[in-house]
């Protein structure tokens, strides 16, 4: 498999929401990322949604979450492994700023395993990403306006959010990039009909993404998940045996097309986060998380691997 990095330069603020207005994540999952090719493939008139599904569901395609990068570094998300920093000889600061960390330069991953990682000048570094602001709105009802706000993030010049794509087949890469030209304009996330979350596209330079291909390519026994995922029921007994892993809950609305049907809830479904190590490879699937729809609403739940 080849991989491709994209980068996804916003040109506006972006709203990646947790079911709440007031709150908002920096970046966003694979499973939202496939959801929101999906809902544009949905927009042509042709089988794309068709050639999409099958090219995942037959590991032609990966794609992992989005993660920052800060001009030319790419950053990681931290291995969800015991790591004991051997720089702070008891010093407790040090050692809460090592745990808080959420991503790690992919040129310093090695640095980081070894506990020599600093983690204040770390997290100073990451600090320049962005910032989170409200900003206010209204609803207005009979004359009447209700304010009520929303959390967003804006990323400084230079700075913004990438993905890794994996391809088989260059065909397939040309119907992502062609779905992903179509998403930059209309926006991902939420909040998109108030221009939030659109960005330009634009391919990582080779040469700064050189380390985390050859990870990727990569045959240590211990493997980093860089998407979020679940295994399917028979595979879970084998990939959970050593691993380390930390659980998120998944759910939302699925947006509805036709008429003035409204976005309908989704099922709730727990899946394992991006970070999480194993022992054990399993492939994952894309589940069906439809409740009342009149349509399958697919959650991407297949992994990319990495090795630490």
């Amino acid at each position: 498999m080849e991989y491709v990095i994209y980068k996804l330069d916003f040109i506006t603020p972006v709203h990646f929401g947790k079911n709440d207005l007031a709150k908002s994540e920096n970046t966003f999952m694979a499973d939202t990322l496939f959801s929101a090719l999906c809902n544009e493939a949905v927009k042509y008139e042709d089988d794309t949604l068709d050639r999409l599904y099958q090219a995942f569901i037959n590991r032609r395609l990966l794609i992992s979450d989005a993660f920052p990068y800060i001009g030319d570094t790419y950053y990681l998300p931290k291995p969800i492994l015991r790591v004991e920093n051997k720089e702070s000889q008891g010093d407790s600061k040090i050692k809460k700023a090592y745990k808080k960390i959420n991503y790690i330069p992919a040129d310093k991953i090695d640095i980081y395993m070894e506990g020599k990682l600093n983690p204040q000048d770390e997290e100073k570094r990451i600090n320049t990403l962005g910032a989170f602001d409200m900003k206010i709105s209204a609803v207005i009802e009979d004359g009447v306006a209700t304010p009520y706000y929303i959390r967003q993030y804006s990323f400084n010049e230079g700075n913004g959010l990438y993905i890794i794509v994996g391809y088989e087949d260059e065909d397939d890469v040309y119907m992502i990039e062609e779905l992903l030209e179509g998403l930059s304009y209309a926006g991902i996330g939420g909040r998109r009909s108030s221009g939030m979350g659109r960005f330009e596209l634009k391919r990582g330079k080779t040469k700064n993404s050189k380390v985390i291909f050859d990870r990727l390519t990569g045959s240590g026994e211990r493997k980093m998940t860089l998407s979020i995922s679940l295994p399917r029921e028979d595979e879970i007994h084998n990939a959970l045996d050593g691993a380390r892993y930390v659980l998120l809950k998944r759910s939302g609305f699925a947006e509805t097309y036709g008429g003035n049907a409204k976005p309908s809830r989704k099922k709730d479904i727990y899946m394992l986060k991006s970070g999480s190590c194993f022992q054990n490879k399993y492939d994952g699937d894309i589940y069906n998380v439809a409740t009342n729809q009149s349509h399958e609403v697919y959650k991407y739940g297949i992994p990319m691997w990495m090795e630490v």
